[in-house]
């Protein structure tokens, strides 16, 4: 059963690829890789970061999965994970995001993504990103 609130997040989820996705093709993609799990976490999907309008944006594909953490916040790191780039904290860990990077963030000084569970300050997954 769906909530309306799970409905609307879906919802929300579906309208950003189809606004959004396209843009990578004809946008630059900036660096992209694939999530590995650490700290025994199952995780799959790959990442993209994109600049379109004026805007950074991490989109994840639709397949992305990730076993569960009780908190998980996407955030960057160059050969480890740096805490002051939390961009996001996923409500859901499987499927689709689209996370505007703000304009503070400059991701070419970062070689990876990561999903970490900030409760237990460990790292969930990892994705080594490139050009």
């Amino acid at each position: 059963n769906l909530t309306m609130k799970t409905l609307f997040q879906s919802l929300l989820t579906t309208l950003c690829l189809i606004v959004f996705l396209p843009l990578a093709n004809a946008s630059g993609v900036v660096k992209a890789g694939q999530f590995e799990g650490r700290s025994d976490h199952v995780t799959s999907g790959g990442v993209a970061i994109l600049t379109t309008e004026g805007q950074t944006l991490l989109v994840s594909e639709a397949e992305f999965f990730l076993d569960g953490a009780p908190d998980p916040q996407i955030g960057f790191g160059n050969n480890g994970f740096n805490s002051d780039t939390i961009i996001f904290k996923l409500r859901d860990e499987n499927g689709a995001k689209v996370c505007v990077i703000p304009s503070t963030t400059d991701v070419s000084k970062f070689n990876e993504v990561y999903i970490c569970c900030q409760k237990f300050d460990i790292p969930s997954c990892v994705a080594k990103i490139s050009s």
